[in-house]
């Protein structure tokens, strides 16, 4: 008798928590159409509590410093 044959998980292109999202959509469908700082903060607020071990307040304040960049940029502040 053979054993069931796992369904092997590709942590390089499609990790599981790229694919929790209720939609059912992937994160980078979204955000290849923004820069890189409003993507990357659409990206961790998307995955925020979607990544076991990772605490979501830490993934909000990644997407905040993200926001607070592209603001910055924004108004020509070159600090």
């Amino acid at each position: 008798m053979m054993g069931k044959i796992e369904p092997k998980v590709d942590l390089v292109n499609h990790p599981q928590h790229y694919l929790l999202h209720p939609s059912g959509v992937e994160c980078i469908t979204i955000v290849e159409h923004f820069n890189f700082c409003l993507g990357n903060a659409i990206k961790y607020i998307w995955r925020a509590s979607e990544k076991n071990g990772v605490d979501p307040i830490q993934d909000l304040e990644k997407a905040s410093w993200y926001l607070n960049r592209e603001i910055t940029r924004r108004k020509g502040d070159t600090k």
